[in-house]
């Protein structure tokens, strides 16, 4: 969808610009491509910058108190440095890589509740304009749809998903929040876990696998989280038996959840204590494992989604509650706008 706004700096006449994204969903790590085509005004303007910003809707988390706003995470030049005379008309192509960590917003082709944005930035003589806002629709990298396919295979179940500003300690970590996908726990683990989070963190040379379990009390115990951090690589996916290999996962990160330190409590994923880091592990299947609890970490947002029935394959997901994805959209542009003005 294309969102079209004057330049409300140059007033009535201004040029005007829209973005339209190729269609179809992107990867991280993948090409982010389209045109930007601009529309001349009443008047010749001198074209100084065209930017694409990316966007999203993050939670900020202290305590008891939770926020919402926007965070900007990347941005790239697409052009500028020219006139546009009165009333032309012009495109200009562009492809840009996403960030790796770039948050996947959907599954199957259904809306897991994140909401991207690819916001256009023009800057005419001087004048700085809000520009457009398009959604960006980002699917899985074959890792993870595998990771969550197993999962799903498995019985676990999609309850929300969201993004949480802060940084996974002992990760290479890049962008200023991570992703959180928060499963119901499958029968065979329900005894042991409330609620399974996975985050992703995709680089070019493979990926973390963050597997953090919300446990149970008992009578005379309180539940706390444990977690367990998997690195697996971007080959070779379609011959692992994915099921047995994150099965093993699920079973380590419950067996062994008393093993490691504990977790500062003053930091999502904090440092751990002296037996908890993340440098030293041990192998898991193919891939890396790195294990620890606490009992001060990071907690999920509210819901943003509901589990809705029929699955197409893997986990089960369902929409925006409330919300069609267009009108989030133009609530990320309204936030943005909103904390501009307080600037």
């Amino acid at each position: 969808m294309v969102f079209k706004r004057l330049l409300g700096s140059l007033g009535v006449g201004g040029p005007t610009v829209d973005t339209v994204l190729n269609p179809g969903p992107v990867h991280p790590g993948g090409p982010l491509t389209g045109q930007v085509h601009l529309r001349g005004g009443t008047a010749d303007f001198e074209i100084e910058q065209i930017t694409l910003e990316l966007v999203a809707r993050v939670e900020d988390e202290h305590g008891d108190e939770e926020r919402e706003g926007v965070v900007l995470f990347d941005r790239f030049t697409v052009g500028g440095g020219f006139r546009l005379a009165e009333g032309e008309h012009r495109s200009l192509p562009f492809t840009a890589s996403l960030p790796w960590e770039t948050p996947i917003t959907e599954l199957y082709g259904q809306p897991l509740g994140i909401i991207l944005g690819v916001r256009t930035g023009m800057e005419v003589a001087g004048a700085k304009d809000k520009g457009d806002l398009d959604q960006l629709t980002v699917a899985p990298l074959p890792v993870q749809e595998a990771v969550l396919e197993a999962l799903g295979q498995l019985g676990f179940g999609f309850k929300s998903a969201d993004l949480e500003l802060g940084h996974v300690g002992g990760t290479g970590q890049r962008l200023p929040f991570y992703q959180e996908i928060e499963l119901t726990p499958a029968p065979q683990y329900a005894h042991a876990i409330n609620e399974l989070e996975v985050t992703f963190l995709a680089n070019p040379g493979g990926m973390d696998v963050v597997l953090e379990a919300d446990k149970r009390g008992g009578l005379f115990s309180s539940g706390e989280d444990a977690l367990t951090l998997f690195t697996v690589g971007h080959e070779g996916v379609e011959h692992r038996d994915w099921n047995a290999e994150v099965d093993a996962w699920i079973s380590r990160l419950v067996e062994r959840r008393a093993t490691y330190g504990s977790y500062d409590a003053h930091g999502s994923y904090g440092s751990y204590g002296a037996h908890g880091s993340y440098g030293h592990g041990e192998h898991a299947g193919h891939g890396h494992s790195h294990e620890g609890h606490h009992d001060g970490g990071r907690r999920s947002g509210p819901s943003t989604a509901a589990v809705v029935g029929g699955v197409a394959a893997g986990v089960a997901v369902g929409v925006v509650g409330g919300m069609v994805a267009a009108e989030v959209v133009d609530e990320i542009g309204d936030a943005f706008e909103d904390e501009e003005d307080e600037d």
